[in-house]
């Protein structure tokens, strides 16, 4: 249901065919077209993509994770889509996207290259000198970005180092799960805070994957309602609502704690990632069900 009359459009799943996507919607559809909100370690941009003119504004993210970037396929997919029909639908909303947070981690994964060479030594040494990066959620420094948020960064940073150090490991930058020196070393997350903090969104989703899960809580500052929301969103999908402990410095976790208001992470798709790109026709569809159930049920002050 991704795409216009029911087809998810046809891509080519590498980078350089992640990249022509984001191009064309530009080239498609001018109106969309935004100013990067940042840039990556490696000065790619992170693309941002507005759809609609309503007075309540809701943003989207993907591929936050790089070796989850069929996410950004989704969600470009998603968007497209809506593009010719939102104002049809939902002419109260706003969309902001922003399909690729992570593009140059993304990159690595889907090419095992980089075109830094110094950087590729780096990301390689993390590796264990390995080339196969399909294990890679981390940006181009070695850096969780969904670990880098000011949200109990310092609990989640104590608990992912014990975690290493159970294992006999050191905690250091590589391919997932490091929080950084402190919250927000990282250009992309950076980036993603200052644009939220320049807008007014009403709430923040964040597609990731795999599980096929819903989470809206965090430490109890998420709004009356929020499980409710996520509730709706499950059962329109077959998704599950769940409630997590123990997990911080996420970007929802962010959202919801400085603002008070609903964030959700959406876990696309079910197995190992990089999920297979064959996922992607039935992750469109149960994502649409979630959105639209969402979008038709939310009422907002």
């Amino acid at each position: 249901m991704c795409g216009i009359d029911g087809q998810t459009p046809t891509f080519e799943f590498t980078f350089e065919g992640l990249q022509r996507a984001l191009a064309n919607w530009q080239i498609d559809y001018p109106e969309v077209v935004q100013p990067p909100i940042g840039y990556s370690v490696l000065g790619q941009p992170l693309q941002l993509f507005k759809v609609g003119t309503g007075h309540i504004h809701l943003h989207m993210n993907a591929a936050m994770h790089a070796n989850e970037w069929l996410t950004a396929f989704a969600l470009i997919a998603w968007g497209r889509r809506w593009t010719e029909q939102w104002q049809t639908f939902f002419p109260e909303y706003t969309l902001w996207l922003v399909p690729l947070v992570n593009p140059d981690g993304v990159q690595l994964v889907m090419s095992g290259s980089l075109a830094d060479p110094a950087c590729m030594a780096k990301v390689r040494a993390m590796n264990g000198e390995s080339m196969d990066f399909s294990n890679w959620k981390a940006n181009a420094r070695g850096v969780d970005l969904n670990d880098q948020f000011p949200a109990g960064w310092r609990d989640e940073y104590v608990r992912r180092s014990e975690e290493r150090e159970a294992c006999g490991q050191t905690y250091a930058p590589g391919a997932r799960d490091y929080c950084g020196v402190e919250p927000l070393s990282e250009p992309e997350a950076v980036a993603l805070v200052e644009f939220v903090r320049r807008q007014s969104f009403s709430t923040v989703i964040a597609l990731h994957s795999q599980g096929e899960e819903i989470y809206w809580n965090y430490r109890g500052f998420e709004p009356d309602g929020a499980e409710l929301m996520a509730q709706t969103m499950a059962a329109a999908s077959g998704y599950r609502a769940v409630r997590l402990a123990e997990s911080d410095a996420g970007f929802k976790d962010w959202f919801i704690e400085q603002f008070r208001k609903p964030g959700f992470t959406i876990e696309l798709g079910y197995g190992q990632n990089p999920l297979p790109v064959e996922q992607l026709a039935t992750i469109c569809d149960k994502l649409e069900h979630i959105l639209f159930a969402f979008l038709s049920n939310e009422k907002h002050d």
